[in-house]
């Protein structure tokens, strides 16, 4: 089995909506030739989109994204022989033979079996070892298929705010390789990959469409994917608490009381066309946490300033990780066409 990029469980992920997001903007957006997704999370939106437009833009501020990205759409080649060589490695550990490490000491028996959580931290020991040997490409390759393997087994409900408690915890990891969306350098695509605040790199940018969808609640994904946030930047931080989580950071504005503010000084910094949001109508969720941070009508309001703007919907069981079940959820996109 060979990972693709729809192959994670992540709070928010467009996978299942995709197809309806690509046709939306298809039909109103027909000129457009580069594409911007700003906050690209598990970048499915960015894949599907990635035979329509000529330039595509692919912004996240997690680590681990940002890793994923690299290895799905680098523009680099990379020896396929090479990694099989790593797969095969990786693949025949015995766990007897290693010791314990990074991971093993701070996520077993929470967020992983012990023999679980010493195979990904021998690997990602490995990955960082081997980096000398590697292109950039292969690195990320390599890291982002640990990233996907170790997410497949997790304790978890989806997410690493907390890891489930009460039961043992069964041993399943397996290392597999990711499929890699570019293959090669010879890919006519303009592909530029970033890591940066979505508020500081609006004004840098200009692309025909930005495509946003924020966070649209008070839970902070840094907080929420910290495990893989860890693995990915592996510098060994020091961790607290019961859910073993590291200091602070990468903390947004989005998910706080601040949200409306942040949306306005994005969207008038803005160079694009077309603006194109997602958000929905989780306003009577049971969860104060799954509330949303800014109304339907703020987010009309903001995008009707900087030009016409259409409204489209679309029904949806949203991915739930806990216990925040909401009748009539709905999926809501914003098409504005920037100008009067």
């Amino acid at each position: 089995m060979s990972f693709s990029i729809s192959n994670r469980r992540y709070t928010g992920c467009k996978a299942k909506l995709s197809n309806w997001i690509y046709e939306t903007v298809k039909k109103n957006c027909p000129d457009a030739t580069s594409f911007c997704d700003l906050f690209a999370g598990t970048g499915v939106v960015a894949a599907r989109m990635f035979d329509r437009f000529d330039k595509i833009v692919i912004n996240d501020f997690l680590y681990s994204n940002e890793a994923i990205y690299k290895a799905f759409f680098l523009k680099e080649d990379y020896s396929e022989e090479k990694l099989y060589t790593y797969y095969n490695k990786f693949n025949s550990l015995n766990k007897e033979e290693i010791t314990d490490n990074y991971a093993s000491l701070n996520y077993s028996g929470n967020f992983f079996s012990h023999d679980d959580a010493l195979l990904i931290g021998e690997i990602r020991n490995q990955i960082e070892q081997s980096k000398k040997l590697l292109n950039e490409r292969e690195y990320y390759i390599l890291l982002a298929s640990l990233l996907f393997s170790a997410d497949r087994c997790s304790n978890t409900c989806g997410h690493y705010d907390a890891y489930i408690k009460g039961k043992d915890i069964r041993s399943s990891f397996k290392f597999e390789l990711i499929d890699p969306i570019v293959t090669g350098k010879n890919c006519s695509k303009d592909i530029k990959i970033y890591r940066e605040d979505s508020n500081a790199l609006a004004s840098k940018i200009n692309c025909c469409v930005t495509y946003i969808d924020p966070p649209y609640n008070s839970r902070q994904y840094s907080r929420f994917y910290h495990v893989l946030e860890v693995l990915t930047k592996w510098d060994n931080p020091q961790l607290y608490g019961t859910a073993r989580k590291p200091q602070e950071e990468n903390m947004s504005d989005y998910c706080k009381s601040k949200a409306l503010d942040a949306f306005k000084s994005l969207i008038y910094s803005l160079n694009s066309k077309y603006i194109v949001v997602s958000y929905n109508n989780t306003y009577n969720s049971k969860s104060s946490s799954s509330k949303n941070k800014m109304t339907l009508e703020d987010i009309e309001r903001v995008l009707s300033n900087k030009g016409s703007t259409k409204i489209y919907r679309q029904k949806y069981k949203a991915f739930n990780a806990g216990k925040t079940d909401f009748d009539g959820h709905e999926e809501i996109l914003f098409v504005c066409k920037v100008g009067k």
